[in-house]
């Protein structure tokens, strides 16, 4: 008697079609969001998408490979969000001023909830928090790109703000955005829900002014000149 296909024993793996794709990324980002990336399992992730796990190593290989894919389909349109709207800041009659729009270019697309929303901002804080070299190398490949025009652009509009002060301020802005987006709910308890992080629109409406503000503050002249201590070592 010819024994029957794998495909046809019933242990292949599930359809591999588009839906079956989406619903391992959807499981995975919500789980990876809630419990972190070392928290979850690729067989908690499969099993809650109604998957098995020869269908999630079909589609991705690992779950290095689903972490990856998860960051991407959301962080590609964050980053082109981003640049197009720092290329629409200009000067003029009307418009709040050229800082204030480049500050909120970079954090409206992440912030507002139109790539990913609530999940992908807490996943975002989450890969941060628990810095790996995956994670750092997905931010860096999606980010670093534009980021960096984000340093040109700040730096164009500051010209008298020295590169490391610059820098450091950059770090801050990032650190503001990450704390907002992760929502601890510590600000809520201690003003009695009076500030609420989880608002974009009041988050975008302190933020921005306030870190204008910042970076348009003095220069620290008695820190340290990162710049020059790498030149000296180099």
């Amino acid at each position: 008697m010819t024994a029957l296909p794998i495909e046809d024993a019933g242990v292949a793996p599930e359809p591999r079609g588009e839906a079956m794709r989406q619903r391992i990324l959807d499981a995975a980002e919500r789980l990876f969001s809630e419990y972190g990336i070392n928290g979850v399992s690729l067989r908690t992730i499969t099993a809650t998408a109604d998957a098995n796990s020869a269908a999630a190593n079909y589609h991705f290989g690992s779950k290095q490979g689903l972490l990856a894919a998860v960051f991407e389909r959301h962080a590609t349109g964050m980053a082109a969000e981003r640049e197009k709207l720092l290329a629409a800041c200009e000067s003029a009659p009307g418009r709040p001023p050229l800082l204030e729009q480049i500050i909120s270019a970079f954090l409206e697309p992440g912030m507002r909830g139109s790539h990913g929303g609530v999940t992908f901002a807490r996943l975002r804080a989450r890969m941060l928090a628990e810095s790996s070299e995956q994670t750092r190398e997905l931010y860096a490949l999606h980010f670093n790109d534009s980021s960096g025009n984000f340093l040109d652009a700040l730096g164009n509009a500051l010209p008298d703000l020295p590169a490391h002060d610059l820098y450091w301020r950059f770090h801050m802005m990032l650190g503001a955005m990450v704390y907002t987006l992760a929502n601890p709910g510590r600000i809520q308890i201690l003003t009695e829900d009076a500030c609420d992080p989880s608002d974009p629109d009041q988050a975008l409406d302190y933020l921005v002014p306030m870190l204008a503000q910042m970076f348009c503050s003095p220069p620290i002249a008695h820190a340290a000149n990162p710049v020059k201590l790498l030149r000296n070592v180099n």
